[in-house]
C-alpha cells in the first residue's frame, strides 16, 4: 500500500512538472509586437510614422506655450491669453485626428483594389507573403510603404505571423485587420476558398464606400456649422484685442466665469452637434 501511494504520488508530481514546463496553450503574440497606447494608435491611423506620443505631447505643450505668449505681447490680458493658449495645445491633436479621419476615407476608396490585387495573385499561383509583398509595387500609392516594410520584414525573419502582426499595426485600419487576419487563417487552416471569400470581401467593401460617401456628403453641413457656430465667438474675442480697454475686463473674477463658462457651452455643443451627425465608424477589434 505503500508502495502504490508512492508511485500515485510520483505520477502526480511528474504530470504536474509537465503540465508547468508545457507553458500557455494560447498563442502568444511576438514580444517585439506590442500593442500602442491610444494616443500612438491614433498617430498611427494619421499616417504619421516618424512621431510617437511623447513627441506630439511636445509638440502641443510648445505650440501651448508658444500661443500663449503671442496673444499676452498681443492683448496684455491674462485671461484670454490662457484661453487661446489652451487652443493651442488642443490644435495638433485636433490635426492629427483630423489626418486620421481623412486616411481611413482614403483607404476606404482603395481597399477594394487590395483585395483584388490579392484574389488576382492567390489564382495565379502565389503564395501569401509573395502576394502581399507585391502590393509594394502594384497596390494603391498611399498603401505601397506599409507593405513594403512586410515584405523587407518577411525576407529578414521568415517568420509570417509575426510581419503580419507589424502591418496590421503599421496599417492602423479596421478594414486592415479583418484583410489580415482573414489570411491569417487561410495561411494556418489551408483550403481552396481564400479566392471567393476576398472576392466577396471586394464586394462588401465597395458597396460600404459607396454608401458612407453619399452619408458622408450629407453630414457635411452639420460638422461645418458645428465648426463655425464653436470658432465665431473666439474669433471675435481675438478681434477685440484691438480695443485694450474691453479685453481688460476678462482679467476680472466675473470676466474669467464669463470665459470659462462659454468654453463650456461651446464644447458642450460642439461635441452634441458631432454626436447628431455622427456616423458609425469601424472599431478596430482583432488588433
Amino acid at each position: 500500500m505503500t508502495e502504490s501511494g508512492a508511485l500515485l504520488g510520483l505520477l502526480l508530481g511528474i504530470g504536474l512538472l509537465l503540465i508547468w514546463r508545457s507553458g500557455p496553450r494560447a498563442p502568444q503574440r511576438s514580444s517585439t509586437v506590442r500593442r500602442a497606447g491610444r494616443r500612438q494608435q491614433l498617430i498611427a491611423a494619421a499616417g504619421l510614422t516618424g512621431m510617437n506620443a511623447a513627441q506630439l505631447l511636445a509638440l502641443q505643450i510648445g505650440l501651448g506655450v508658444v500661443v500663449l505668449v503671442v496673444v499676452l505681447l498681443a492683448t496684455g490680458t491674462v485671461t484670454v491669453s490662457l484661453v487661446f493658449g489652451l487652443f493651442g495645445v488642443l490644435l495638433p491633436h485636433a490635426q492629427v485626428r483630423r489626418l486620421a479621419g481623412k486616411r481611413r476615407a482614403d483607404l476606404r476608396e482603395v481597399w477594394p483594389e487590395v483585395v483584388d490585387n490579392l484574389s488576382s495573385a492567390v489564382r495565379a499561383g502565389l503564395s501569401l507573403p509573395e502576394a502581399l509583398g507585391a502590393l509594394a509595387t502594384r497596390g494603391p500609392e498611399v498603401l505601397r510603404p506599409p507593405f513594403a516594410r512586410f515584405a523587407a520584414h518577411y525576407r529578414s525573419s521568415g517568420r509570417f505571423a509575426e510581419a503580419l502582426d507589424r502591418l496590421k499595426d503599421d496599417l492602423a485600419d479596421p478594414v486592415g485587420d479583418r484583410i489580415v487576419e482573414t489570411l491569417r487563417v487561410a495561411r494556418e487552416v489551408g483550403g481552396t476558398d481564400l479566392g471567393r471569400v476576398l472576392r466577396t470581401l471586394a464586394t462588401f467593401l465597395r458597396e460600404d464606400a459607396r454608401a458612407r460617401a453619399e452619408l458622408e456628403t450629407r453630414q457635411g453641413w452639420v460638422v461645418s456649422a458645428a465648426r463655425l457656430a464653436v470658432a465665431a465667438p473666439w474669433i471675435v474675442l481675438l478681434l477685440l484685442a484691438t480695443q485694450s480697454t474691453t479685453l481688460t475686463a476678462y482679467d476680472s473674477p466675473t470676466g474669467t466665469v464669463v470665459l470659462v463658462a462659454g468654453g463650456a457651452v461651446c464644447l458642450l455643443a460642439y461635441r452634441v452637434m458631432l454626436r447628431i451627425g455622427r456616423l458609425p465608424e469601424d472599431v478596430r477589434v482583432l488588433q
